[in-house]
């Protein structure tokens, strides 16, 4: 592991200082990336998203996807944790915090604005980010895309319902522009440059070696994407820090207490690192595009429900990074497959 890749920590936090620096003393510069959104997705992020993602796709077999169904036990404890328990978890911790535990400090109309903007975090996991975690804990390429996947699909048909459940609204409009073009830009497109890849490197050593020098530029624009989106948020954070911490603090607690009932199944039911850690990651990230929003449409631009939304996405990137340090630390004790 090179110096950079060492103290990626430091490199992160320095970038999250300089977005919201940039954010606050260069308006113009941090408007003119804004407007590049389409169907809330920026077109800027999600470039360097792609950029990011594509090294670990040119690590898929699609050869080998047939045998993923060999180990089911890592989509299964995935797919329990992102719908059976983080949604509700996550609107539990909301209530308990902005009705009762910051009730103190919160107007009722706001809190109530929180809890929903939470709970459409809750119900909405990732699509992008996770390949770059997956990629950091050395996870299975092949395993992740079949996780992210099937999660996709199921999207599609859960998330309105769980949500209208949760937030007691009966009229919910899945985005589906978000949807779609989150999934072309972050799946399709660098799974198909990622297969081509592949195919005219041709020997695994080829591949293992273009992984290996791609890695840098890959860390290079995890950091950037974090200068952007603290930098989006710079006026955000410099005149509402209380409210953002007090919006943090029951994502914190869902982000660690997801990964480690996810963790720890996977760890129990005896499933290789390469893929217990990625389907940790999953459940415990977010598709912040996804929340974000629904939660304009439902309660506009300027509501409680999207700052908190917005939240999710700045406190998203310092804890996955921790939990990756974690996985990484904890290989060696998940003796299958190793």
């Amino acid at each position: 592991m090179s110096v950079f890749e060492r103290y990626l920590s430091v490199w992160i936090a320095l970038a999250m200082l300089a977005g919201i620096l940039l954010g606050n003393i260069a308006p113009g510069l941090i408007g003119a990336i804004a407007m590049t959104e389409v169907a809330s997705v920026n077109l800027v992020v999600a470039v360097l998203i792609w950029a990011m993602v594509f090294p670990m796709m040119v690590g898929v077999d699609p050869a080998s996807l047939k045998d993923v169904a060999r180990q089911p036990r890592g989509l299964i404890i995935t797919l329990a944790v992102n719908w059976l328990i983080k949604p509700f978890t996550m609107a539990a911790l909301a209530v308990l915090f902005f009705e009762h535990v910051f009730a103190a400090w919160i107007e009722p109309e706001d809190a109530s604005q929180y809890i929903a903007g939470l709970i459409l975090l809750g119900a909405a996991p990732c699509t992008a980010m996770v390949f770059v975690w997956s990629q950091l804990t050395r996870g299975d390429e092949t395993y992740t895309l079949l996780q992210v996947s099937v999660n996709d699909l199921i999207m599609v048909v859960a998330f309105a319902p769980i949500v209208a459940f949760l937030l007691g609204v009966t009229d919910i409009t899945v985005p589906w522009e978000t949807l779609v073009l989150s999934v072309v830009l972050f799946i399709a497109l660098p799974l198909g440059a990622g297969v081509l890849t592949r195919r005219r490197l041709g020997s695994a050593r080829a591949i293992e070696a273009f992984q290996a020098k791609a890695k840098p530029f890959s860390v290079i624009g995890l950091i950037v994407t974090v200068m952007i989106l603290f930098g989006l948020q710079g006026e955000v954070i410099v005149s509402r820090p209380s409210v953002i911490a007090l919006i943090a603090v029951p994502i914190v607690l869902q982000s660690y207490g997801i990964f480690a009932i996810a963790y720890a199944a996977a760890f129990a039911l005896k499933v290789p690192h390469r893929i217990a850690a990625p389907c940790a990651l999953i459940g415990t990230s977010n598709f912040f595009e996804l929340a974000v929003a629904v939660a304009i449409s439902l309660f506009g631009l300027n509501s409680g429900a999207a700052l908190a939304t917005v939240v999710g996405v700045l406190v998203e990137v310092p804890v996955m990074l921790t939990l990756v340090a974690f996985a990484n630390r904890t290989r060696k004790r998940f003796a299958v497959g190793q």
